[in-house]
């Protein structure tokens, strides 16, 4: 064995590690959202949906699920076109100019979570005057989601042909129209990539969320106030939903947006 083999091996070994580390406990959700018995514990007593059931049965969880839904359709449509208007204009700069940019509106996804949360709950509370709500929560993650969204467009606009557009300019299409029929069909996959990415962070965010809501919930903050009174096994069937969703629209998305790493 060579000591090439040794060290590519130690470092696979190592990433399976901390792969199992980290999905573990997502594994244990989905498993005791199915387990018979109320307690979290192995080994499972047995298979049921009862805790789907008293889930869906819930008074609470249908307002948590429809505003859940509101703010991530929202988030996810004017992200795109926020996202896609700002990515076709870096497009058309200088290389070096559009990274300056580029790295200057991606600043709100860099911030702790936390910190990104307060600045947007006293900017809305005390420069505003605003009531929060829905709105402030919808405005708050389109803070956070819209780099995303940017920066995924932006990357295959990069290696768009432009003369495309030029040739559609100069047969008389405007510009608006030459976006419809010209850019907008070839980077359709990875516009609609970039949305479902936006939704799923939207759908996944707690801490903006908690700060901006104000009264009522989505599904996040409904689960955290499931956790702060209960140990109530619908708490791993929502979470499980959440789970499902999240991962599911995340690998669309990348496999829309022909994602190579």
């Amino acid at each position: 064995m060579s000591a090439r083999w040794l060290e590519d091996t130690a470092w696979i070994a190592l990433a399976l590690l901390i792969a199992a580390f980290l999905l573990f406990p997502l594994v244990l959700v989905v498993l005791f959202s199915f387990n018979q018995s109320a307690l979290a514990t192995l080994p499972l007593t047995g298979f049921t949906f009862d805790w789907y059931r008293r889930l869906f049965a819930d008074a609470s969880f249908w307002p948590a699920l429809s505003n859940s839904v509101i703010v991530g359709v929202a988030v996810c449509l004017a992200s795109l076109v926020t996202g896609t208007t700002a990515a076709l204009a870096l497009a058309r700069l200088e290389p070096g100019r559009a990274t300056r940019i580029l790295h200057l509106l991606s600043l709100p996804m860099m911030l702790p979570a936390l910190v990104l949360a307060i600045a947007l709950l006293s900017f809305f509370v005390r420069a505003l005057g605003a009531r929060l709500g829905l709105t402030t929560v919808i405005l708050g993650q389109l803070a956070l989601v819209q780099p995303f969204v940017i920066a995924i467009i932006y990357a295959r606009l990069q290696t768009f042909d432009w003369a495309m557009v030029d040739s559609a300019r100069d047969l008389g299409a405007t510009p608006l129209r030459a976006f419809f029929t010209v850019t907008l069909p070839v980077i359709r996959q990875t516009v609609v990539g970039a949305a479902l990415i936006a939704l799923a962070v939207s759908l996944d965010d707690f801490v903006i969320t908690f700060f901006t809501i104000g009264t009522g919930n989505t599904l996040p903050t409904l689960v955290w106030g499931y956790v702060r009174t209960t140990l109530d096994p619908t708490i791993n069937a929502m979470a499980t939903l959440l789970i499902v969703s999240s991962i599911g629209s995340t690998v669309l998305a990348l496999w829309l947006s022909r994602y190579r790493g």
